[in-house]
């Protein structure tokens, strides 16, 4: 491994904006082109259009810090057109090579292969990478992140929104290992007693309960809903119940196929086959359910699609599950080779942002943007994972007792493994090994 790549490995950088692919493997590659996902589509989320307009120069260098890695003499930061506040600044910055690609306000314009297909007029192949047509692609954050790993800084602290039922929405920068209920008590607390937290965005996020989980490299968003609420209501809707009225409910109307961004590019995925696979089993049934295999999960067929509030999206999900543990997913060539043209009507079918927030019912909400914040910590406590990315977890190098600093490593690489380290985000004392790396802080 170059020095470049083994600084990103140790310096915990991994894909911020959603899996936590390790970045360094990322850029272990030879590609023509570089682009940065900016998109930001899932409502309430602002983080990426804070880190744009504050942190502009960094992103840039982190992207040529890529390119030259990469061999990349392109490099593109996908943004929707709508946020001129964000494109003023990042022009203010562009560096020779680096351009924009100006989107339109609709979801999911932040998917990867809705970006890379727009950059270059090339798809992605069916259960491929970009680095197969020539493309790496990366966060906003995350290339933040490699221009800091390569000066020697380490990942201690993710780029967040807190939003929904609280008092003051945010946006800010918050260490890594800070509970939910801290961060959410930095927004001056909850305004409903009945609640579900999203985790991410209210159209991919998953939903917890559990204020005392901790913020990793991963987390862009914490949404606070009432548990009344449309979004709370299906995404706790149990994998048994959404099966069930699945079987006795879906008419077969099409629509989720119709919709899906992913079908509209010409990829083998059809959630009302999905659908159908409910109701038929033995030899029947396996048709049907591979249909789900090259679904995305954007959600859009079950928040937007279907007419009869079905949930077309997890049901793909746990059909893909069942494929995958019965050894029955189609491999990428014979994906590929059911996938066809663009269909001719895909740029008529972008679902408008402004219309998506009124039909999940955050229209209210998005009255109140989350502007960035410098907070004030007083943290007594951080528990930080030694597994926050794809792969193996990193290995602790402390132990109970030791007194660390903010950046030191407390969690090295495993050796010949897809690992990355893991740091300490504020100075304290570890109190626990194990998981986790439990530190009590010193105040801040």
């Amino acid at each position: 491994m170059n020095p470049l790549l083994q600084q990103i490995q140790h310096g915990g950088v991994i894909g911020a904006g959603g899996a936590g692919f390790p970045t360094y493997v990322k850029l272990d590659c030879q590609v023509e082109m570089v682009l940065a996902n900016g998109a930001e589509c899932e409502p309430l989320l602002y983080k990426d259009q804070v880190l744009m307009q504050r942190w502009a120069k960094e992103l840039c260098g982190g992207m040529l810090i890529a390119m030259k890695q990469v061999g990349a003499a392109r490099g593109v930061i996908g943004i929707k057109k709508k946020n001129a506040d964000t494109i003023a600044c990042l022009q203010a910055h562009l560096p020779a090579g680096i351009e924009l690609l100006l989107m339109e306000d609709v979801y999911p314009a932040g998917d990867e292969v809705e970006l890379v297909y727009q950059a270059t007029g090339k798809r992605i192949p069916s259960g491929g990478l970009p680095k197969e047509i020539g493309v790496m692609v990366n966060n906003v954050e995350s290339f933040i992140n490699v221009f800091r790993a390569a000066q020697g800084v380490p990942v201690t602290e993710t780029m967040i929104t807190v939003h929904g039922e609280v008092r003051n929405p945010y946006t800010a920068w918050l260490p890594i290992g800070l509970s939910y209920r801290e961060a959410i008590e930095l927004a001056g607390g909850m305004t409903c007693s009945d609640f579900i937290v999203v985790e991410g965005g209210p159209m991919m996020g998953s939903v917890t309960d559990n204020l005392e989980q901790p913020i990793t490299k991963v987390s862009s968003g914490l949404l606070v809903l009432p548990r009344t609420s449309r979004i709370a209501k299906i995404k706790t809707r149990s994998e048994q119940d959404l099966r069930r009225i699945g079987k006795s409910s879906c008419d077969q109307c099409s629509q989720c196929t119709s919709m899906c961004p992913r079908n509209l590019l010409g990829y083998p995925v059809q959630p009302h086959m999905a659908m159908r696979s409910l109701q038929v089993s033995g030899a029947n049934n396996l048709s049907y359910a591979l249909a789900a295999q090259a679904c995305c999960e954007c959600n859009l067929c079950t928040m937007w699609s279907c007419p009869e509030g079905l949930d077309p999206s997890r049901v793909c999900a746990t059909t893909k599950r069942a494929l995958r543990d019965e050894q029955k997913l189609l491999s990428p060539a014979q994906l590929q080779a059911k996938t066809k043209d663009v269909h001719p009507l895909r740029d008529y079918r972008g679902v408008p942002t402004k219309r998506l927030v009124r039909r999940l019912e955050l229209a209210d909400y998005a009255l109140t943007k989350a502007e960035y914040r410098e907070c004030e910590l007083k943290v007594s406590h951080l528990e930080i994972p030694l597994s926050q990315h794809i792969g193996r977890p990193a290995i602790a190098t402390v132990k109970v007792g030791d007194s660390v600093k903010k950046g030191q490593m407390i969690g090295q690489p495993a050796p010949d493994a897809l690992s990355v380290a893991v740091h300490a985000s504020l100075d304290g004392v570890v109190t626990a090994v194990g998981e986790k790396v439990v530190i009590e802080c010193q105040p801040v």
